[in-house]
């Protein structure tokens, strides 16, 4: 990468900016054809569209700060498919969650996980693996954990899960020229 990455940052900007007007435009649509959908549908739409918008307004102010390279983008890359391989998660979900990074989701499929835990639609091995997963995902991405969750992730963090741990601290030791 000749240019180290600043020909590719421009180019992700110039992708992110497309996607703001997209959406923008996809709000404007919305409001515009709101009688032919029903309230439910509406406001599910409008709330996804706004999620996507938050995420796209973060990702640009971090670019145009310099928080944020392609390079940056690549390594979170390289860390979900370290992850996938060593097979410390098991839930493509979580994977590209991970590799998104959407700390905001990943705590809105634990809300809904522990609900389906409460009404018996998940199995409490499943929801125990899952909730691994999604914690230490959150804790890779520099989410603060509160003391119950720390205590879960204790008790039940595998030796996969530790494998991961070990992996992706040891890629920050690399560099890329």
């Amino acid at each position: 990468m000749a240019s180290r990455g600043t020909t590719e940052t421009s180019k992700l900007k110039q992708n992110l900016e497309e996607q703001l007007d997209r959406l923008m435009q996809q709000l404007q649509d919305l409001e515009e054809c709101r009688e032919e959908l029903d309230a439910d549908e509406y406001e599910e739409t409008k709330k996804e569209t706004l999620e996507q918008l938050s995420e796209i307004n973060d990702s640009l102010k971090k670019i145009m700060s310099g928080d944020m390279t392609l390079v940056d983008e690549l390594s979170g890359m390289q860390l979900a498919i370290q992850a996938a391989i060593s097979q410390a998660f098991k839930t493509p979900e979580v994977i590209r969650m991970f590799a998104k990074k959407q700390p905001r989701q990943l705590r809105t499929r634990l809300a809904e996980m522990d609900r389906d835990l409460m009404v018996g639609k998940l199995g409490r091995d499943l929801y125990t693996q899952q909730k691994v997963e999604i914690l230490t995902a959150l804790r890779k991405l520099g989410e603060k954990l509160t003391p119950d969750d720390e205590m879960f992730l204790s008790a039940n963090a595998g030796t996969a899960l530790s494998q991961f741990e070990r992996v992706s601290t040891d890629l920050g030791k690399f560099s890329f020229s």
